[in-house]
Order: structure tokens, then C-alpha cells, then sequence
């Protein structure tokens, strides 16, 4: 069966996408990991309905290849908020990019893993992007995402 469900999954999952990490202060986070590590954020967006200003970086001169993304509450009923409460800041999601997130969330849900969402929904950038609950994946939300 696990044979099965890499080989189902291997025409639609290309790499890393990104890793997300929720913060609370966004600006604060991108000085941070700019003064630190030397990422730029490649792209800033607000998305009101998962309800966060969120930030891609990248190492210089790689904005195709994986990411950090910085998430910060845009409200406190956000998913990001709960998360900051609960869990404090941090390593939030793992993100694979994906070819077609429905294909992809089928073959999952066929080998009996949930999805959160019922179809994929906008992500950054205007991706489409669906998750696998994390209590079906070892305790990590990963996210499937496929980009604009």
C-alpha cells in the first residue's frame, strides 16, 4: 500500500515549498531573519480570510526555491492567533508544492488521511492550497500547495 500511494503521489508533488512559521509582530520577524540569515522577503500579502499578513523569504537570488514564511495574526480568532496561543511561536506548517492540490489531496484522502478543507482554497499569492490534519501526518500541518 505504501508503494502504491508514493507512486499515485509522484506526478504531483515537485519539492519543498515552503516552511511557515507564525509570529506575532510580521515587520519584527522580517528585520530578524533578514539581519540574521540574510533572507529577503520576496513577497508580503494580507489574506482576511485565513485572517494573517503573511511574508515570503528566500536566500538572495533564489525566489523559486523553497521559502520561509512568516505568518502574524491579522485577529485574535485567527488560525494563527490559537496557534500563537497555544503553542507560542514557531515552526507552524510544512508546505510540499504540488502540480494539482485536488489530484494530490485525493490520493491522500484515499490512503485515509483528512484534509481541513473540502476543496483547496487561495493561498499566498493566489496558489490554491489545502491541508492534511496533522494528527494524520505525526503531530505537522502539511500544507499542499499549487502555485498560480
Amino acid at each position: 500500500m505504501q508503494q502504491q500511494a508514493t507512486a499515485a503521489l509522484a506526478p504531483f508533488i515537485t519539492t519543498i515549498d515552503h516552511v511557515g512559521v507564525a509570529v506575532a509582530d510580521l515587520d519584527e520577524a522580517i528585520s530578524f531573519y533578514g539581519d540574521s540569515f540574510g533572507l529577503e522577503a520576496t513577497h508580503v500579502e494580507v489574506n482576511e480570510e485565513q485572517g494573517v499578513r503573511e511574508a515570503m523569504l528566500h536566500a538572495p537570488g533564489d525566489e523559486g526555491g523553497p521559502a520561509v514564511q512568516l505568518l502574524a495574526p491579522l485577529r485574535e480568532d485567527s488560525t494563527i492567533a490559537k496557534f500563537l496561543d497555544t503553542k507560542g511561536p514557531g515552526l507552524q506548517q510544512l508546505a510540499y508544492r504540488v502540480t494539482d492540490v485536488e489530484a494530490a489531496a485525493q490520493v491522500l484522502r484515499d490512503k485515509g488521511l483528512r484534509m481541513l478543507y473540502a476543496e483547496a482554497k487561495r493561498g499566498t499569492a493566489d496558489s490554491r492550497v489545502n491541508f492534511v490534519h496533522p494528527k494524520d501526518a505525526g503531530g505537522v500541518l502539511v500544507e499542499l500547495v499549487q502555485p498560480a
